[in-house]
Formats: structure tokens, C-alpha cells, sequence
């Protein structure tokens, strides 16, 4: 009765091909019946789901969705009574009568959503907003004066960006912190909060005069309607965009003098913490950006990451290993202003410009809890800034980041399977049902999440447990011959014309025993399965005290070989692993030794940039955070992909390596010399010249159409910027191998060891009787 594109597609299947369908990709795509089993498999039962992601083929309908009595939506999977105009619920199997509406149903005039082919339905809600979107610019004034100037031009030309009916609200901190009243044109007004003291909510609401506002709203532009008590403090773009970018050029550095034996005094938690009020009180429940722009650590108020005596040092893992008590007590801090910030359906986004450390690990709860962006960069000149910045508010081409606010999410599976929580950018709602399992992962206990936006990348990782099948269910599904299960992802979320959607994504996947292997394998999905893995190990070390992610990945994929692996007992030279296994190692190999596992030579803001990126983006971009991409640019052919391996790097080659993160174009020795002869401005040369342009030109595309913009790397062999490369390359020749790797010349100094010995342990392991 049921079928799906797995089922249709299973001797051979395209895994990416069904996640461009309906925007969810599972670990398993098979599932084992029973608890005890599920944990045999090792690999987390997992689905990853980008509910914000462009689906072509997704039909958008004009009317609200028709819901049964367990809270499901109707989709293909429901059985229909068209003479007594009825439906039966998949997931509950109750009966419902359709509306009015559908009178005119029959098998020959179905609805979109029961059509088998549309298994994601976006529906267009009757609710519309028509309240403004608000930009609410924190911004660091304890700044060099050279940095407070290049913020302020890209603060300007975001001006120019911003949507005609945006408002844009001002608050400044340094020593104080400063909240603008922009209304007052007549003079400079601002209200001024101690930075050295931690505020309740009610008192800022109280001072900012804001508990009692005007029961009457504004008209804004565009007829929109413009919260009571948010004109004081915000002015709309379309109208004051003279007036604001004056008074951002105005803008100068904290008055206060600075110590030459000290830092200077940045009270960043105490903004954050006035910011997240304002906003709250002025637009509640609406589409709000609070975007930071901090140029240093936090040194005084809650928050406070180091002292301002420039003798002490700024916290390391090893610091923070040893003692945890002020990293959680900051940490502690940001995460209350994150919920005040996300039950008001609002976002943080922070944009980190400095040499040294901002405190970015203690403020991560308030980017992941509420779905911001983080953009980490050197400085405010920075291209990486720049562009970032202004990708944010671009609405057209291939720029558009497809923002949706005001975000809820919902999970509903079938009676026998449980959630366990999601891993990614959300904050959990406390609806607490019978499909919430008692193992929490991430954001447990619940079924519901709410996130103040997302973007079209934006992807969550739902981890499930399985509940033993009942005698009943089992009984149901022999009688039919049907052993599938089914599980719904709701969205309800805002676009930014405010135009409500409900996008409405249900997926079926099959039931089938524990101990057949090749049926489990069959459906296992290895690209997924190590994107879920890295969500849950970073988890895992946030969470868990002195826990040794290396060994625990070790460990599970030792116990996912021996299962699955094909081998004779004690015999390492035997073992073979099917193709849906046979990448599974590799990734793991390389996740091992990523900057999400080893933390070593990354500081803790660069670790906690990481690993919001992770635990934020597609299966595709986390696979190359994960492994990067290698390519190799000769005169030989045209470009083509190789090994990750120290073997790849030849004389006359140039490599663009991707790590997402950092895109490095390598040029060797030959080519680098002939670059520096000056041969590409030759006319014999066009090839050549050709040759130093195409990697370029493919660089330049990686980084127009990711966000936020990697850092690009252009160096030679044997430069010292060549580390950005070898750091990311299998240590198959080192200083102490017999010799250099096959086709190479170069050699890795590291102890590591590589993936052709690891495979060798990982076989001798898996073997062991």
C-alpha cells in the first residue's frame, strides 16, 4: 500500500539525490527492529534535515494543512475513503474527515499532498505579519581607531543593503554600555547601563522606560506597523538612512583613557544582556537581528573572559580543563541572555574581528540557541568580514542566503520510535509527548524546538531510539505485508515579505531483523552516518568532562567492522568491508585527526567557530569540513580530483585544497619557479597562464557561494604558508617512513600515523575472536 523513493529505489540508491527531494538524509535508511539491535549497529539511528533548504520540485499550495487528532499532517502515505470523504492517519491510524473544502476530492482530483510523489509540501498560512524586520547593531566602541573606522564603513554600506522597511536600532559599549534613542533628532540622547554589574530584564525595561508603552502602534513604511516603543529607539531605513549613517560615522572610540599595562575595558555580556531586552520589549515575537560587532576579549561584567591586567593570559583548553568554574560561569551568563534572546523569536549573530580571542566559546549558547551566524576574521578590513557581512541582506541571485525567522520545528514519528533530541542551532520547547525517548541527546525531552531564523543550509541532526515493537504492531504489519514506519518534520516559519509557510516533509523507511546484516547494510548511508557521528562526538566533549573523543570513535568503528565486516576469524589479511562501509573508515580516519576532535594549536574560540559550522551546515559542506576536497590543475589534462595524500603533491602541480573553512591554492616548485621567471606574461606561455588561472577562477567560485566566506591561502611548496596544506594531508611519507610517498617528493614532519596503518589496526582489531 505504501511506497517511497527508498523503497522504489533500493536496489540502487542515490542517497543525495532523495536528500535534494525532500531536504532529509538518514544514517540507516533501514532500521532494526528492536532496541538491543539498534545498539548493535553502533552508528546512532540519525536523520539529517534542513528544513529552510530550496526544493525544486516542492509544490507550494495556497491553503493551511489538514491535521489529524495525534497532531500529524495529512500526506501520500494516509489511506483515503473517498466516497465518505475520510482518511486514515499513518501514524495513528484514526479516522478524520476532510473539511469543506475537499468535498471535491476523488481518485481522479487529489490535493498536492497526496500526490505519491510529494512527500514535502510547503502551505501558504492565512496569518501574515506585517510587523518590520529589526536590525539591532551592538557595536564595540574600546577599538584602535583604525579598526572602529573600516567597521564603520562596512557598517554604512550595510545600511544601503537593508530592506526599505527595516528598522535599525544603535547601542555602543566599551567601559558602558550606551542604548541610542534615535528618535531624539533634535539631540545626541542615550541611556547608559554600569558594564560592570550583571541587570534583570525588568530593571533595563524599567530605565529604557519601556514596561509601559503607548498602547497605540506606528505606521511604519511600506504600511507596516511598527511596535509601541520601538520609534524611540529604532528609525526605519527608508526614511532616516541619512540620519543613521551620520550617526555611525560619528561614532568614536570609548572615552575612557587606556592603561598601557592593560586591556582595554569591554563589558560585552552587559551588552548583550541590555540588547536582548530592548529588543524583546520592542519587537516581540517578530523577525529581529542582534548583530555584535566586538573587536576584543570581554575583560570586565558578566561575561568576562580575562582580566584587563595584560600580564595574565587569555584562557586555552588547557586552562579551561584544569579549572572550568569562570568558563561556565560566563558561559552561564550567555546562555541566559540566549534564552531570553530565543523566546522572543529573535537571533544573534556575532562578528568576531581581532588577533586575539573575543570570548566567542562562552557566547556560543547565544548563536546556536537562537540560529545566528558567526563570521570569525582578523580584522574589520578583512575581506572575510566585508562580504559576510553584506551576504547577510542580499535577497536576490546567488547571494541569497533564503532567510526564514520565527522559526518552530516539530519531529512526529510513528508509535514506535522515539526521539532523542536534535543536535544544531535551535532552543527546545517543552512539549514533552510519548514519541520523546528516555536517552537525551542534545535538545531532549522534547518534540518541539524553536529557532529565531534560519537559512537555506541550515541543517539539524534528529537522533532516534527505537521502542520494541508491540505484539500488535508486529501483527498489523504481517497482516499487510508492511513493515514500514513514518516520520514527519514540521516547519512553520516566516519568509521576509511575512508571509507565513508550513513546510510539511513526511518519509517512510522499512522495519527488518537485527541479524540480517545485508538488509541493514543495504541501507546504510556513510557520508550521513559521519556527519552524525561528528555532531555527536563534539556533543560529547562539550558535555562531558575528560571525555576521549579519539577512543570513543575508535572504538565504534572497530565494533561497526567486526559486525558488518567480511572476514575470517583472526585473519586481518581477510577482512573486506562492502561498498556502503568501505569510505566509513576514511572519514573516520580523517575526522580523527579535524579540528572538531583535536583541539591542539586551535584556541577555544576557533574550536567553538568549528563547531557551530558543523553542527550548522549540509551533510555536503560538514563531509568537507570533515574530509576536504583535493584537486590537481596540470598540464597533463584538465582538472580532476586526487588523493588526500602527501603523495599528491608533484613539482609541476598545482592543488586547490577546500577545507570549508580555508580554501589554499598550492603551487609546486617547478610551477612556482616558473611563475616567478615571469613566464605566464609570455605569449609562448598562454597555457601556462592559463594554468595559474584556473584554480583561481575555481577558488573564486568556492568562495562567492559560501557563507560565511573561508579564508583564502595562495602559496608555494616549501613556503611557510604550505602548512595550511600538509596540516590537511595523509602522513604517508614522514621523517621517519623508509622512504617518500609514491610519486612524491615531499615529506610531512609529524608522528601521526597514516591511513594505510590505521586501516592495518583497524583490520587486526576487527578480526579478534
Amino acid at each position: 500500500v505504501f511506497r517511497s523513493k527508498w523503497t522504489m529505489a533500493q536496489s540502487g540508491v542515490d542517497f543525495a539525490a532523495l536528500e535534494d527531494g525532500d531536504g532529509v538524509r538518514f544514517a540507516w535508511n533501514v532500521w532494526p527492529d528492536s532496541k538491543v539491535e539498534a545498539t548493535k549497529c553502533v552508528v546512532p539511528l540519525a536523520a539529517l534535515w534542513s528544513p529552510g533548504k530550496d526544493l525544486p520540485s516542492m509544490p507550494v499550495v495556497p491553503y493551511e494543512p489538514v491535521q489529524c487528532r495525534c497532531g500529524a499532517m495529512l500526506n501520500p502515505f494516509a489511506r483515503v475513503d473517498f466516497p465518505s470523504k475520510l482518511w486514515i492517519c499513518p501514524f495513528c491510524h484514526m479516522r478524520n474527515h476532510f473539511p469543506p473544502h475537499y468535498a471535491s476530492i476523488s481518485e481522479t482530483n487529489l490535493p498536492a499532498e497526496l500526490f505519491p510523489n510529494y512527500c514535502t509540501v510547503e502551505y501558504t498560512m492565512q496569518q501574515r505579519t506585517t510587523e518590520p524586520p529589526a536590525y539591532l547593531l551592538v557595536i564595540d566602541t574600546a577599538l584602535p581607531e583604525d579598526e572602529l573606522e573600516g567597521l564603520k564603513i562596512a557598517l554604512g554600506q550595510a545600511l544601503s543593503l537593508m530592506p526599505e522597511n527595516a528598522q535599525v536600532g544603535i547601542i555602543t559599549f566599551g567601559t558602558h554600555v550606551h542604548v541610542h534613542e534615535l528618535g531624539c533628532l533634535a539631540c545626541v540622547k542615550s541611556y547608559v547601563f554600569k558594564g560592570t554589574v550583571s541587570l534583570k530584564a525588568q530593571l533595563i525595561k524599567e530605565k529604557l522606560q519601556l514596561l509601559y508603552p503607548a498602547k497605540q502602534s506606528q505606521t511604519g513604511a511600506n504600511g507596516t506597523h511598527v511596535p509601541a516603543g520601538a520609534g524611540r529607539f529604532f528609525l526605519p531605513v527608508s526614511e532616516y538612512e541619512f540620519q543613521l549613517s551620520a550617526m555611525i560615522d560619528e561614532l568614536y572610540s570609548d572615552p575612557f583613557p587606556d592603561v598601557s599595562d592593560q586591556r582595554p575595558s569591554r563589558c560585552t555580556g552587559t551588552a548583550l544582556q541590555v540588547a536582548a531586552s530592548l529588543m524583546g520589549s520592542c519587537f516581540p515575537n517578530s523577525y529581529g537581528r542582534l548583530m555584535l560587532f566586538v573587536g576584543g576579549p570581554s575583560t570586565v561584567g558578566p561575561g568576562a573572559i580575562v582580566s584587563r591586567d595584560l600580564t595574565e593570559p587569555i584562557r586555552s583548553h588547557k586552562d579551561i580543563s584544569k579549572s572550568t568554574q569562570n568558563f561556565n560561569k560566563s558561559k552561564l551568563h550567555y546562555s541566559l541572555v540566549a534564552e531570553e534572546i530565543a523566546s522572543s523569536g529573535h537571533t544573534a549573530d556575532v562578528f568576531a574581528c581581532a588577533l586575539e580571542q573575543v570570548g566567542l566559546a562562552e557566547m556560543k549558547p547565544c548563536v546556536e540557541m537562537t540560529g545566528g551566524l558567526v563570521v570569525l576574521a582578523e580584522s574589520f578590513h578583512h575581506n572575510v568580514f566585508r562580504e559576510s557581512l553584506s551576504r547577510i541582506f542580499q535577497t536576490e541571485g546567488d547571494d541569497d542566503l533564503h532567510f526564514r525567522s520565527n522559526c518552530t520545528l516539530e519531529v512526529l514519528p510513528s508509535h514506535d520510535v522515539k526521539v532523542c533530541g536534535v543536535v544544531g542551532p535551535c532552543s527546545p520547547l517543552a512539549r514533552k509527548t510519548q514519541a520523546v525517548s528516555d536517552t537525551i541527546i542534545g535538545m531532549g525531552e522534547t518534540t518541539a524546538w524553536r529557532v529565531g531564523s534560519l537559512i537555506g543550509s541550515t541543517t539539524l541532526a534528529c537522533y532516534f531510539d527505537v521502542a520494541t515493537l508491540s505484539r500488535e504492531s508486529n501483527n498489523a504489519q504481517m497482516g499487510t505485508g508492511v513493515h514500514q514506519f513514518f516520520i514527519q518534520f514540521v516547519c512553520r516559519s516566516q519568509l521576509p515579505s511575512g508571509e507565513r509557510r508550513c513546510r510539511v516533509t513526511t518519509v517512510t523507511r522499512r522495519w527488518t531483523e537485527g541479524k540480517n546484516l545485508p538488509d541493514l547494510a543495504a541501507g546504510f548511508d556513510q557520508e550521513a552516518a559521519a556527519v552524525a557521528m561528528a555532531r555527536l562526538s563534539s556533543f560529547k566533549m562539550e558535555m562531558q568532562d575528560e571525555f576521549d573523543a579519539t577512543r570513543w570513535l575508535d572504538r565504534a568503528l572497530i565494533k561497526l567492522s567486526s559486525r558488518f565486516g567480511d572476514y575470517r576469524k583472526d585473519d586481518p589479511s581477510s577482512f573486506q568491508l562492502s561498498p556502503q562501509f568501505s569510505i566509513f573508515p576514511q572519514f573516520m580516519f580523517n575526522l580523527r585527526r579535524s579540528q572538531f576532535v583535536q583541539v591542539f594549536n586551535n584556541s577555544p574560540d576557533e574550536t567553538a567557530y568549528f563547531r557551530i559550522a558543523l553542527n550548522r551546515e549540509t551533510t555536503t559542506n560538514a563531509l568537507v569540513m570533515i574530509q576536504p576536497t583535493l584537486m590537481s590543475y596540470s598540464f597533463s589534462g584538465p582538472p580532476e580530483p586526487v588523493l588526500l595524500d602527501v603523495a599528491s603533491i608533484v613539482p609541476d602541480r598545482i592543488l586547490l585544497l577546500d577545507s570549508y573553512f580555508t580554501v589554499v591554492i598550492f603551487h609546486g616548485t617547478t610551477v612556482a619557479q616558473w611563475r616567478k621567471a615571469g613566464y605566464q606574461d609570455m605569449p609562448e606561455h598562454e597555457a601556462f597562464k592559463q594554468l595559474l588561472e584556473a584554480p583561481q577562477a575555481d577558488a573564486d567560485a568556492i568562495i562567492r557561494e559560501r557563507f560565511p566566506a573561508p579564508r583564502r591561502v595562495d602559496c608555494d611548496q616549501n613556503g611557510s604558508q604550505a602548512r595550511f596544506l600538509l596540516a590537511k594531508l595523509n602522513p604517508s611519507a614522514t621523517y621517519n617512513s623508509s622512504g617518500v610517498g609514491i610519486g612524491g617528493t615531499e615529506v610531512i614532519l609529524t608522528d601521526d600515523v597514516s591511513l594505510q596503518v590505521f586501516m592495518e589496526h583497524l583490520q587486526k582489531l576487527a578480526v579478534e575472536s
